[in-house]
């Protein structure tokens, strides 16, 4: 466990050393999420609701969601295309640690600078906009709040891990990745809760994996599921991430079958 703790320290002080990138990169949520925020503030009323949601309820889910998106979407798995195509894969096949649990570590670190940011992001929009906001003080829905994003982060790593691995195949794995989290932000609630589309539609959405990344975390701290939801939405949650890990894994085992080492 050491070794890897230390590729989570490693992942952790490299965004340090390469700052402007990063710096670049919160700017680039904090428009997102500037974005997101004034719409709703134009949209919703400020007494009374909009599509089952109150001023305060929306406005919560808003600013949670970008803390969300720093805990679950931040990821490294990008560089493992990278290291692919580079040759450096053969490098990691004869050091001994497993090959996804690097990447998981590394994950983490990158993880710790996003929400540490995140938090004082969202901490300096609260105190200029000063928006009321919903506070969760059932701890049972706390509890069950830090469990869905525990998943989710699972969940999302081996999605992200998967469309690396197409590195194996294809030099060409950035437009894939571009176009993928442009439509995840879409499938994920990340604009908008996935339940003020229509019936069908949303029961569609809530069939795929990508609800559970955002949307499912964010209903369960506002209290807004029944315990059968809840339920139902914790074993498709466990089951897409169970797929996912056969999937990648799967994957990583095909693709070494065509792996040729190339640039090394």
């Amino acid at each position: 466990m050491k070794k890897y703790l230390l590729v989570t320290y490693n992942s952790f002080s490299e965004i340090l050393t390469y700052r402007l990138n990063f710096a670049m990169w919160r700017l680039r949520n904090v428009l997102g999420f500037l974005t997101i925020y004034f719409l709703w503030t134009a949209v919703m009323p400020e007494n009374g609701t909009l599509f089952g949601y109150s001023y305060q309820q929306m406005l919560t889910y808003v600013l949670l969601n970008m803390l969300i998106t720093s805990i679950v979407l931040s990821t490294k798995t990008h560089e493992i295309a990278e290291n692919i195509n580079s040759g450096d894969l053969s490098v990691f096949l004869i050091k001994p640690f497993g090959y996804f649990k690097y990447w998981f570590f590394r994950d983490l670190g990158d993880k710790a600078m996003n929400i540490l940011f995140s938090i004082l992001e969202v901490a300096l929009l609260i105190f200029l906009f000063k928006p009321p906001l919903f506070i969760q003080t059932n701890l049972t829905y706390l509890g069950l709040f830090v469990l869905t994003l525990f998943l989710a982060i699972i969940l999302h790593f081996f999605i992200s891990s998967i469309l690396s691995l197409t590195g194996f195949w294809s030099s060409e794995v950035w437009a894939p990745r571009f176009i993928f989290y442009i439509l995840i932000t879409f499938f994920t609630g990340g604009i908008f809760p996935l339940d003020i589309l229509p019936q069908p539609i949303y029961e569609v959405f809530m069939f795929l994996p990508f609800a559970y990344l955002q949307y499912f975390p964010l209903k369960i701290y506002l209290g807004g599921l029944s315990q059968i939801e809840i339920l139902q939405g914790f074993l498709m949650s466990i089951s897409w991430t169970l797929i996912f890990f056969w999937l990648a894994n799967y994957i990583f085992r095909l693709g070494l079958k065509s792996y040729t080492a190339v640039g090394r």
